[in-house]
């Protein structure tokens, strides 16, 4: 062989070196990206709880994720957008623990009744995260745009509940969803809210709030 061949064959195992360690490279940061980002979530999801919004810093985040502070901005742009995945986080787990636990064949009290115990199950078995959700209403962009706040989208969630019971005969006709899913949430936030600063018994909470909503909601 050549010298000239010998040196192709060199630089073509080189050529098969480089890009078989550039793919277990990036097979290595593929498989990183996913557990980096989960990290990150559990460790946002603790110190917003834990913290607040306003009182945690992405640095905090990484570093409770046990990563540097960089790697924060490969899954976030700032620390806004980490807390809205974490209110969308939040929201999702709320609804999938409901649905999962409604009773939507039984009657309109019992549905409703179900519902209520639902979350607050969620509420007492994930402490601290609906609370700390509920403050997206507070987070404002750089160009001054709002987040559409968690109670809001919330109340939507109610609409949907309304519209799909009128429609299965189960609630009076002639109300707007819209209004009424927003009133339901309301309803249920406030007397929550109240129930727990005065130390109601929950199961006088849900049997009131149940009570009144059948009223107003049944045909």
């Amino acid at each position: 062989m050549t010298l000239a061949g010998v040196a192709g064959k060199i630089a073509a195992m080189s050529s098969r070196d480089s890009a078989n360690l550039a793919k277990v490279t990036h097979s290595r940061a593929t498989r990183r990206k996913p557990e980096s980002l989960a990290k990150l979530r559990r460790a946002a999801r603790k110190l917003f709880v834990e913290r607040g919004y306003h009182a945690t810093r992405p640095q905090d985040i990484a570093r409770e994720a046990g990563l540097g502070h960089g790697t924060f901005y490969l899954h976030f742009p700032d620390k806004r957008a980490c807390f809205l995945a974490f209110v969308e986080e939040a929201r999702t787990e709320l609804d999938g623990y409901v649905r999962q636990h409604a009773a939507p064949t039984a009657s309109l009290r019992a549905l409703i009744e179900s519902l209520l115990n639902a979350i607050y199950d969620y509420s007492e078995s994930h402490p601290g995260v609906l609370n700390a959700a509920m403050t997206d209403e507070a987070v404002i962009d750089a160009e001054g745009a709002q987040a559409t706040p968690l109670l809001q989208r919330w109340g939507y969630d109610w609409a949907e509940f309304v519209r799909q019971n009128v429609g299965e005969g189960r609630m009076a006709t002639g109300y707007n969803p819209d209004i009424v899913g927003q009133a339901i949430l309301g309803a249920v936030h406030q007397a929550s809210s109240e129930g727990w600063r005065a130390g109601r018994p929950r199961t006088e909470v849900v049997d009131n709030l149940t009570r009144f909503l059948v009223r107003a909601l049944e045909p």
